[in-house]
């Protein structure tokens, strides 16, 4: 489909202070036609420089920034397969008459006649066998809301902390891995806090996150969009469900609320106490509500425990007891365990899906080790038995296409130093399961395991290490500035 003509609109005015007159709207800030002396920022730069300049400042002018180009790109950079809202609207319906559809949505929002609709709530299988809800918006929400979170992220990527790594741009969850472990190794890291906030989306007080919204936001405009996406309610079968607090997870707008929501319960006070109060070294590394704090001296931990619980309770928010505790790890941890504690071994903490462990390099050296959590890879594997059942009599070249993309998408984020044994285990429980499957086919099968070995040969891709070690991609990003947050 041939994308939306321009229409002829006025320029984007500069942040906290227009770039044009009134008299002068035709005028235009950028050059019509690209040239190598064309370096006139944009305006998401004039955004960003405004924030940067005066970490104070409260953006009153940010609506006019929600425009039909932005609309636009937003709709498109929406999957085309993703599920569909309360609506019922598919991609593919709203793209049919695309060019009228965004530009009622246009008219709507600036009009004030923009509504928010409720989110579904469906329920998708966690690790541990529970079930996390998510809210399923309409595509239009997710279209507005992408474009808000884009105007945002312009003015809070500014002001987020260094150790805060989830769901902002650039910061995938294999950077905050390597911040954890070369932090561990490089300070005097003793002793591991594992935290993790019970209920995190659901307890998001909305006038704390008001609150905190408006200490950056002063255009009522946007203040007033998003208390409308909070109030929205679910819809559950075919019940709607009043939203007294939290945010819906799976929302567009709901990872950057939750930074913002951390960003000021959270992240400012443990910056504050420990470069105010703490006399070992701390680090931190966070990835939404589940972060990790280590400490130099065991009596800093506990005594940072007790005062984090009371922090988040400030602001309706708890630790999940069973998840949340501190444990004896680092360089001398294997040594105390035995000698303190009367453990074989030290503990060892999960984060981003591997059980992180005490090892020693070939040099005999400490350092992280990281392997695949056990759960994960038994929920991993479960889902391809239960997916192969449904193409067990699918063409041999289709099942290999489809377990080819699964083995390489699972590479992909597992595939880190020290995993390797994980690895090969996941493509040998793989090439089982096939081998089982194909076999179920047929009574008389005649399919051997030498036969099969070579099929998987062809289409299963080998384990192989895909990530550097840690100290490797950390100093190639910074460049010599401190990696450990």
């Amino acid at each position: 489909m041939r994308r939306l003509n321009k229409p002829d609109r006025h320029g984007a005015e500069a942040v906290e202070g227009r770039g044009l007159a009134k008299e002068n709207t035709e005028q235009q800030n950028t050059s019509r036609t690209q040239c190598r002396n064309n370096d006139v920022p944009s305006a998401l730069d004039r955004v960003r420089q405004a924030a940067r300049r005066s970490r104070g400042e409260r953006f009153s002018a940010l609506f006019h920034h929600i425009t039909l180009d932005r609309l636009e790109a937003a709709f498109f950079a929406i999957k085309k397969n993703a599920a569909a809202g309360v609506d019922g609207v598919t991609w593919e319906q709203y793209e049919q008459d695309l060019g009228e559809n965004l530009r009622g949505l246009y008219d709507r929002l600036h009009g004030g006649a923009y509504r928010a609709k409720p989110s579904r709530r469906v329920f998708i299988p966690k690790v541990d066998g529970q079930m996390r809800p998510l809210g399923i918006a309409t595509l239009e929400d997710k279209i507005v809301q992408r474009v808000v979170a884009e105007l945002l992220n312009a003015i809070y990527e500014v002001d987020f902390l260094g150790f805060s790594y989830g769901f902002r741009p650039g910061r995938q969850a294999h950077l905050a891995l390597d911040a954890l472990a070369v932090g561990i190794r490089r300070k005097k890291v003793s002793w591991v806090l594992d935290a993790d906030v019970r209920n995190f989306f659901g307890s998001i007080s909305h006038e704390w996150m008001m609150e905190f919204l408006q200490h950056r936001i002063a255009d009522r405009r946007i203040l007033r969009l998003i208390r409308k996406w909070l109030k929205a309610g679910v819809m559950e079968n075919e019940r709607w469900t009043a939203s007294e607090e939290g945010s819906p997870q799976g929302a567009s707008i709901s990872p950057l609320l939750a930074n913002v929501y951390l960003h000021y319960a959270l992240d400012l006070w443990v910056q504050r106490w420990r470069t105010r109060y703490a006399r070992g070294d701390v680090i931190i590394v966070r990835w939404a509500d589940d972060f990790v704090v280590g400490f130099q001296y065991e009596a800093e931990g506990r005594g940072f425990q007790p005062r984090l619980c009371a922090r988040l309770g400030k602001f309706g928010l708890t630790l999940h007891p069973e998840k949340t505790r501190l444990i004896r790890f680092g360089r001398f941890a294997k040594h105390d365990a035995k000698r303190l504690d009367g453990q074989r071994k030290p503990a060892t903490f999960s984060f981003l899906g591997f059980a992180h462990f005490c090892g020693v390099n070939r040099n005999g050296k400490f350092q992280v080790e990281r392997r695949t959590m056990s759960k994960r890879l038994t929920a991993k594997l479960k889902s391809v038995k239960a997916e192969l059942r449904k193409r067990m009599h699918h063409d041999l070249v289709e099942q290999g296409r489809w377990l080819q993309a699964v083995v390489r998408g699972y590479f992909r984020y597992h595939a880190i130093p020290g995993n390797w044994n994980a690895l090969g285990r996941f493509r040998t429980q793989i090439a089982r399961l096939w081998f089982r499957s194909l076999r179920r086919r047929s009574q008389n099968s005649t399919l051997t395991w030498s036969r099969m070995s070579a099929i998987a040969a062809r289409w299963l891709p080998p384990a192989r290490i895909l990530h550097p070690y840690p100290e490797q991609r950390l100093h190639a990003i910074i460049r010599g500035r401190s990696p450990v947050r």
